[in-house]
């Protein structure tokens, strides 16, 4: 699974950690509530980390479901050789719905043109549809609004009861669960007992019910019920940062983003560095290239902020991040060409977190780990034999 170029051109690099995403898995599922089984979340390349990689590590540590938001990564886990339960939510009209009934995919559906889209799938492969379908309690991005909710359950109701699907999930997500004791919660939670009841009313008996995204698994058991339905956790990455080191939740860290100096000079002080001039040298120092850029995901926002380690020490990039490239000053410290450079990793070793990152960029952790690009190298570690 590691397709790399050779280490002697590597200048940037993903390290993944099979066996910290193993464990994190463990730790979650242990958190997990009434029996609750665990859907891992591996959508978007597995959160940056490698869609079927993180998936099969996943697979050994117990999930017993994979949750995709596209089509194409559901089919891509069908193409790999996963043969277990996969849920696809993010549906549009004229998806690949077939596909994925033939291939044993649960699908979404949150309106009745999915509905209609789906039950025409099926009879047309031949063979029953399972359906989520998913009620929109106050988060207002997709799922069913609770005035459409009862002729959408009676609708399911029917095409379950003419063979031609098979309603096995129902499920809503949360708004504010990074955020404990937020008003919205028990009214989202409220509201989605209620769609249930509404659902059984109408007759129909899912298989699994499921709310808990990330912090609501760390944080809220109530909301565990069937399934809770990690994502961001499964990387040793808090949801929360304000409530909760990953270590405060018992999680560690799955990626590690590396690079190796491209350059390192002596320049006088009044030297300007990178595009606009933003950080000019104060006196002489050594000027060290790091070669990651935004096009590498290294965020531009991070410009005069971001954190990397580089010769034992803690460095802010000098100046802007450009498309392939960013500077840091060393001051008096030396280092050469090649050196190592960590952008962010567990912090083992000193080196700045995702969520150092973060707070440099005015973002979240998810965004600093999903947008490693395509071109730098996964480099897998722990991976099962099989």
């Amino acid at each position: 699974m590691n397709d790399h170029p050779p280490a002697e051109s590597w200048r940037l690099r993903a390290d993944i950690d099979l066996d910290a995403l193993r464990a994190n898995v463990r730790a979650l599922t242990e958190r997990a509530t009434g029996g609750a089984a665990l859907m891992a979340v591996v959508k978007a390349d597995g959160y940056g980390h490698g869609l079927v990689p993180c998936a099969r590590a996943a697979r050994e540590a117990g999930a017993a479901w994979l949750g995709t938001a596209t089509p194409d990564e559901a089919l891509a886990l069908r193409a790999a050789g996963d043969t277990g339960r996969v849920l696809c939510w993010l549906w549009t009209p004229g998806g690949p719905w077939r596909r994925a009934i033939e291939a044993d995919i649960d699908v979404s559906v949150a309106a009745s043109w999915a509905l209609a889209e789906v039950t025409a799938a099926a009879r047309a492969a031949g063979r029953r549809a399972r359906v989520h379908l998913k009620a929109d309690t106050g988060l207002g991005r997709n799922g069913c609004q609770p005035a459409d909710w009862p002729d959408l359950v009676a609708a399911a109701r029917a095409a379950e009861a003419a063979g031609a699907i098979r309603v096995t999930g129902m499920w809503s997500h949360f708004a504010c669960a990074d955020e404990p004791g937020h008003p919205s919660i028990a009214l989202q939670q409220r509201a989605f007992d209620e769609a249930l009841a509404t659902a059984a009313r109408a007759g129909l008996d899912p298989e699994v019910r499921h709310f808990a995204n990330s912090p609501a698994t760390l944080t809220l058991p109530a909301a565990h019920y069937d399934l809770v339905r990690p994502g961001v956790a499964l990387y040793g990455l808090s949801p929360s940062p304000e409530t909760g080191t990953p270590a405060d939740f018992g999680l560690r860290p799955v990626m590690t983003l590396r690079a190796w100096l491209a350059s390192v000079k002596r320049v006088p002080g009044g030297h300007g560095v990178s595009y606009g001039h933003h950080y000019v040298t104060p006196g002489e120092t050594t000027l060290a290239l790091v070669p990651a850029g935004y096009a590498d995901g290294v965020p531009r926002h991070a410009s005069g902020c971001g954190p990397v380690l580089v010769a034992g020490k803690w460095r802010t990039v000098a100046g802007r991040v450009a498309m392939d490239q960013f500077v840091v000053d060393l001051g008096g410290d030396s280092a050469a060409a090649g050196d190592e450079a960590v952008l962010f990793g567990p912090g083992d070793r000193g080196e700045p977190t995702a969520e150092d990152w973060a707070r440099a960029a005015g973002t979240i952790g998810y965004e600093i780990v999903t947008r490693v690009g395509h071109r730098v190298p996964r480099i897998y570690h722990g991976e099962s034999a099989s």
